[in-house]
């Protein structure tokens, strides 16, 4: 079955709920109007309102109430209606929700799926745009996992809802209605915690996660043409990451880019790139790249600047032509 990325997220969400009666649903507009972007549209009508739950405009309280449900032996999935609102909940998942299983000597647990649209590219201006993931790169405790197609993003959900540790499920907004593939069926689950090839290649080696995804592939393919052989990871999980996986990937190519839409300085790429520089620094054969977005506060709201902040999706071919004739 073919599906756009929203509606796998709809189906994995439908499944779980028809799986497991411990699993309930909670976030602003999600019963009656079916979410935002329709990710949970219909479900209150099959399961309840009792199983998907409409609260109040209160991030904290969304993920408080998860978190003591949670330890309490249900299995919450929250949905932030937008990633950029999700701040006012920051230190119930700082303090709390990550440090549980620690603070209490694994006596609880925090089942717990945090979902949330981020990124930029639909003119969402500076409180619909951001990209808030190397926020949350920091935060032992917490699994932070991003999707980046339909048939991930439902075996990556499902794995997520199954998981006993807090899971903070980040979903491009862009690619939602933009990505259509085949989905796998109700038991097919792919491991959060492992990076995954989606091309191989030997001259270069691109790393990205989300969105960017789909983009690098393209590029591969192109320069592929050109009789160039580039390869594509998918980090999947961006913290913590896969760097056994990271590291055999770099090795194989010799040159590595690495690709973020969010700011620059202090991204997950920076991460990426300060492994690979302590591990195998003298086994690549070119300085690693880093293409991200500029270090400036948001997402701009006219398309021609926010065109301009994304500038490097426009520009990856050639810079990663360049790389490979270093």
């Amino acid at each position: 079955m073919k599906l756009n990325m929203i509606d796998a997220i709809h189906l994995g969400l439908q499944e779980e709920l028809v799986r497991d009666e411990k699993i309930y649903l909670i976030g602003e507009d999600i019963g009656r109007k079916g979410g935002a972007f329709g990710a949970t549209k219909g479900l209150q009508e099959q399961f309840g309102a009792d199983r998907v739950m409409d609260a109040p405009l209160a991030e904290s309280g969304i993920v408080g109430m998860a978190l003591g449900s949670a330890m309490a032996g249900m299995r919450p999935v929250c949905e932030i209606q937008f990633a950029d609102f999700i701040f006012p909940a920051f230190n119930q998942i700082y303090s709390e929700v990550s440090k549980l299983r620690y603070r209490t000597n694994n006596d609880f647990e925090a089942p717990m799926v945090i979902r949330a649209p981020y990124g930029g590219g639909i003119q969402g201006g500076l409180y619909h745009s951001q990209s808030i993931e190397s926020f949350f790169a920091h935060m032992p405790g917490l699994r932070v996992v991003i999707p980046s197609g339909p048939r991930d993003a439902k075996a990556l959900l499902k794995t997520a809802i199954r998981s006993n540790d807090p899971v903070l499920f980040l979903e491009h907004k862009k690619a939602y209605r933009s990505l259509v593939e085949v989905v796998g069926d109700a038991e097919e689950c792919f491991p959060i915690d492992q990076a995954i090839m989606k091309k191989q290649g030997t001259d270069c080696l691109i790393i990205t996660y989300g969105l960017f995804v789909s983009k690098a592939v393209k590029v591969a393919e192109k320069l592929a043409e050109e009789g160039y052989s580039v390869g594509v990871l998918d980090l999947v999980s961006i913290y913590p990451l896969d760097q056994a996986t990271i590291l055999d990937a770099a090795k194989a190519s010799g040159k590595v880019l690495l690709l973020s839409e969010g700011n620059k300085e202090g991204n997950v790429i920076s991460e990426v790139a300060a492994v690979l520089a302590e591990e195998i620094l003298f086994e690549l054969d070119a300085p690693i790249k880093r293409l991200a977005a500029p270090d400036v506060p948001a997402v701009p709201n006219a398309k021609t600047l926010e065109d301009a902040y994304l500038h490097f999706s426009e520009t990856l071919e050639e810079e990663t032509r360049a790389l490979i004739l270093f």
